[in-house]
């Protein structure tokens, strides 16, 4: 399959991609969720590794609220350190396959108990990473998730479990979950106390909300990185501040659509917003809810979006430049992409 200028989704295949924003829980291969299903004794509309990967892709979600009961099924089999650490390694193998060469992967500790604690549900995830590093040379990183819809106390224990495990790949702290009438400034104290504690961080907005929330979680909040940020365009004084500040997009194009957070693929505004200069990155969000791979969202964002090569080697450098590493590794790892990377364009 090639575009209009002639670049082939093939050559997006091979290309060195780094993933920094997808949801664990949103990452089960179909026929594990399918199997953990029947081990625990939860109910599945579906019989068939298809057919749960039909039962799960959200199609026609009224907004994000609903699109987001799709994890409820998810989380459920994912309550033992057995489920989570494979899980966390067939992600990393399913990343791999797709190019990718660095991953952060992003989870709420806390949805995981009675089964397993805060730290054994980090523990497990770290487990299961490092077993699909060891296996296929992918570079994977773990984000601790809070949730706008539990109490700030959980985010702020959430901050607390995650910093005891900075050595062993846990590198940020996110908040994530339902956003509107959730504005991300009640979970200042976790974004601190981590921030303090050296995670770096990062937070859903402007998704299922306005700009105004992309606006706390930068000024409140202290977020480096923004993820989705749709509705940046309604405050260009704060798009031009971002576009001044380097601070990086996390863009989830199909999950977008998924969500209403766009109505069609066309209206999407990060061809605008990477105009503007603001670093934008792509990412899957849920290969499982979405449907979707990372080289599927640089296609899409080249079929789609009208985005040429140089355009897409630009997304896949940023990507890099703005992983959640220590500064010496993460300058690593670019220049040993680069070369693919600039051969692109």
């Amino acid at each position: 399959m090639s575009g209009p200028d002639g670049l082939t989704r093939d050559a997006l295949h091979r290309l060195p991609k780094a993933e920094l924003h997808t949801h664990l829980d949103g990452c089960l291969r179909p026929a594990t969720l399918l199997e953990l299903a029947r081990e625990s004794g939860v109910p599945l509309s579906a019989s068939t590794p298809d057919g749960v990967a039909d039962a799960m892709l959200v199609r026609h979600a009224r907004d994000l609220e609903e699109y987001l009961q799709r994890y409820i099924v998810t989380v459920q089999v994912m309550q033992s350190h057995g489920a989570l650490v494979r899980i966390a390694r067939e992600l990393a193998e399913d990343a791999a396959a797709d190019g990718i060469r660095y991953l952060e992967v992003r989870f709420c500790p806390a949805l995981h108990a009675p089964g397993v604690t805060l730290e054994g549900a980090l523990e497990a995830v770290l487990e299961g990473l490092a077993a699909g590093e060891a296996s296929t040379g992918l570079i994977a990183r773990v984000i601790a998730c809070g949730l706008r819809t539990l109490p700030p106390a959980t985010s702020l224990a959430i901050a607390r479990a995650a910093l005891r495990y900075q050595d062993a790949g846990v590198v940020a702290f996110d908040l994530a979950g339902a956003e509107a009438g959730h504005p991300p400034e009640a979970h200042a104290d976790a974004f601190r106390v981590a921030r303090d504690g050296g995670l770096r961080l990062t937070c859903h907005a402007g998704e299922a909300a306005g700009a105004d929330y992309v606006r706390a979680a930068v000024d409140e909040c202290g977020a480096e990185r923004i993820g989705h940020g749709v509705r940046l365009r309604e405050d260009p004084e704060l798009l031009r501040a971002l576009a001044d500040r380097a601070l990086p997009l996390e863009v989830c194009l199909t999950s977008n659509l998924h969500t209403r957070a766009v109505a069609a693929i066309r209206d999407h505004p990060a061809a605008e917003y990477l105009a503007a200069g603001v670093p934008i990155t792509l990412n899957t969000d849920s290969r499982l809810m979405d449907r979707t791979t990372l080289t599927d969202e640089y296609w899409l964002a080249h079929a789609a979006l009208g985005l040429d090569a140089a355009a897409l080697a630009r997304i896949a450098r940023a990507g890099f430049e703005h992983a959640f590493l220590p500064d010496d590794e993460r300058r690593g790892l670019l220049d040993e992409v680069s070369p693919a990377i600039e051969a692109l364009a």
